[in-house]
This record gives structure tokens, C-alpha cells and sequence, in this order.
């Protein structure tokens, strides 16, 4: 009798060990959320480089003492940002720029901790579902690359000019994204909610084009970060009173346009960032052909596309402000998150509906 009791006590803890593992993976998923909206203040506010050392270990550690603020400011003085873009800069004003940073970089440190002490904890107890351990190794290692390419993109504004690379930005920023897709895609697998069935191969082909645009939209928007191009041409629909302005390819060759012209790079967000739109939209009209969750993502996805465009225009017309900067930022996050979902369940669904096929 014991010991039937014990097996059934084990046989639940194995049921319910997928759903505790799930639940600390969306944790760590709103983490990282956090922490993208956060690196956008970091940027917005001209904080990103006023920490010039990284310290992976120590570095938590933040200055305590007079003496130990004067320390880190006299480094930052030696910096080419304070010598040509904030020059004459005192103590409290840097105090400010630095305490954004340095938040920044603790809220990394904590996600990494976050991660590996479960981990390790559920690994030991024999609580991870098979086959799970390798994509969760994976996660830790990306998230350690994450780190160095952040500081690697700080280095490059520490050099000459104080202004990172906009190709090591995009690369930090979509990194982030896709790590964080990547998290939120295995603990749907966990623990993924109700089922749906599956919709017809048009809605999962729309689904699909839908993310893609949304990933370029983001992309295109980190370039336009990197570029400050959204302090200029803050008119729309119009740029320089023309619906297609010129100088889109003053660059050469031709190529460069799309990656460091600020003109072309904000109006390729423009476009890409109402194609997104359209096709959210389109998807939403395919609504019906779906059922229970699934619809209710479609519905999500429209509202949040049509706040979105709004939000990013208002952006722009308002010459970047830092609440509805980093608002439109967290709303590209919450499109992305809402296609993860939703290609999550079309792909679940698909997998249930294809298993008596296989069987036969």
C-alpha cells in the first residue's frame, strides 16, 4: 500500500515537473523583455557608454564611496563620448547617464543567474523532461554570447567616435529577440495551454510572412536606433514633402544605402512597418477559419499592429521621446511574442492532426 502511494506521489511530480519547468523558462522570458526595453532606455538616454570597463564578475559591485564615483568619472573623462559629446559633464549628471547602465548590465547578470540556478536545481532533482537538457545548455551558452556581444558592441563607441556601430547594435538587439523566441518556444512545449485545431495552409503561410516582417521591421528599427534617423524627417506620411524622397541611394555602392544612409534606412522602417501591418490585418480577416485561442491571438495582433504604427509614428512626429520610444519598442516585442504563440499552437495542432496518418 506504501509503496503504491510513493509511485503515484512520483508519477505526479513527473506530470507536473514539465509545467514547473515551463513556468520558470516564462520567467526568465519576462526577464529578457525587461531587459530589451531596458537597453532601449539605456540607449535613449545616452547612458549606453558611460560604463567603460566590463567587469563580468565584480562589476555588480557598484561605486559606494565619493572617492569611488570620482574614480569611475575620471575613467569616463578619458572617454571620446565625454570629451566630444558631453564635455564639461559634472558628477551628478553623470551619476544619472551611469545608474541607467549599470542597472542595465545587473538585470543581464540577475537573468543569468535566474536561469542557471534552476537549471541546475531541476537537473540535479532529475526534474528536466527528456531531451530537454541539451536545448537548456544551449540557452545558457547563447546568453553568455549575448554578454560579449554586448560589450562588443560597446566598444566600438569607445574608440574614436562615441557612437556604437550600428551593425553591432542590430545584431545585440535581434540576438535578444531571438534568444528570448527561442526560450518561449520550448516552454510552449511544456506547457502550451489549450489546444486549437490546426488552420488551413493559407493562414500558417500568412503566419509565417506576418513574423518575418515583424523581424525585419525590428531589424530595420534597430538601424534606425544606430542612426538616430529618427531625429530628422519627423513629418509622415511625407519625407522632405515627397512620398518617396530623394537621396534614398546617395551612397555607394548601392548597397550601403540600406544600412548606413539615415534617409533610407527610416524609410525602409516606414515601409516595412506598414507592410507588417497589412499583413496582420490580412491574417486577422482569416480569423474564422480558426477556433478558441488561436482567434483570440489574431485579434491580439491586430490591435497591438494597429497601436504599434500609431505609437511609431507619434515616435517620430514627436522627435523621439523616451516613454513612447521605448513603448513602440516593447510593442514590437509583444507582435513578436504573439506570433511565437500562434505558430506554436498552428504547429502543435498540426503535429495531433498528422499522428493517425502516421499510425496508418
Amino acid at each position: 500500500m506504501e509503496s503504491a502511494v510513493r509511485a503515484d506521489g512520483q508519477d505526479e511530480g513527473r506530470r507536473a515537473a514539465p509545467r514547473a519547468v515551463a513556468l520558470w523558462l516564462y520567467v526568465v522570458c519576462a526577464l529578457i523583455f525587461s531587459m530589451v526595453v531596458l537597453g532601449g532606455i539605456t540607449r535613449l538616454t545616452g547612458s549606453g557608454l558611460s560604463m567603460v570597463e566590463w567587469d563580468p564578475i565584480f562589476g555588480i559591485v557598484p561605486p559606494r564611496s565619493e572617492a569611488d564615483w570620482r574614480e569611475v568619472f575620471d575613467k569616463y573623462k578619458a572617454s571620446p563620448e565625454y570629451r566630444k559629446v558631453n564635455v564639461g559633464m559634472d558628477l551628478a549628471g553623470f551619476k544619472r547617464i551611469f545608474l541607467v547602465e549599470y542597472a542595465h548590465r545587473v538585470l543581464g547578470r540577475t537573468i543569468g543567474l535566474v536561469f542557471l540556478i534552476p537549471f541546475l536545481w531541476f537537473w540535479w532533482r532529475r526534474r528536466l523532461p527528456e531531451g530537454f537538457t541539451p536545448k537548456l545548455i544551449t540557452v545558457f551558452v547563447l546568453g553568455g554570447l549575448q554578454g560579449l556581444l554586448g560589450w562588443y558592441m560597446v566598444q566600438s563607441g569607445l574608440v574614436d567616435d562615441p557612437r556604437v556601430s550600428q551593425y553591432r547594435l542590430a545584431a545585440h538587439f535581434m540576438f535578444a529577440v531571438l534568444l528570448y523566441g527561442y526560450i518561449l518556444w520550448v516552454a510552449l512545449g511544456l506547457w502550451p495551454g489549450r489546444p486549437v485545431r490546426g488552420g488551413p495552409r493559407g493562414v500558417r503561410l500568412g503566419a509565417a510572412g506576418a513574423l518575418a516582417l515583424v523581424l525585419l521591421t525590428m531589424t530595420a528599427g534597430a538601424f534606425v536606433a544606430g542612426l538616430k534617423a529618427g531625429h530628422a524627417w519627423n513629418t509622415f506620411p511625407l519625407m522632405e514633402d515627397r512620398l518617396v524622397p530623394e537621396g534614398l541611394l546617395a551612397l555607394e555602392p548601392a548597397w550601403r544605402n540600406f544600412f548606413e544612409n539615415p534617409m533610407t534606412v527610416q524609410f525602409q522602417h516606414r515601409v516595412l512597418g506598414l507592410l507588417t501591418l497589412a499583413a496582420l490585418l490580412a491574417l486577422w480577416l482569416a480569423r474564422r477559419r480558426l477556433e478558441g485561442p488561436a482567434r483570440r491571438v489574431l485579434n491580439l495582433l491586430a490591435v497591438v499592429g494597429v497601436a504599434q504604427v500609431g505609437l511609431g509614428i507619434a515616435t517620430l512626429l514627436l522627435v523621439v521621446p523616451v516613454p513612447l520610444a521605448s513603448t513602440h519598442q516593447a510593442g514590437a516585442l509583444i507582435l513578436f511574442t504573439a506570433l511565437v504563440v500562434l505558430h506554436n499552437r498552428l504547429h502543435a495542432a498540426r503535429l495531433r492532426e498528422s499522428m493517425p496518418a502516421r499510425r496508418n
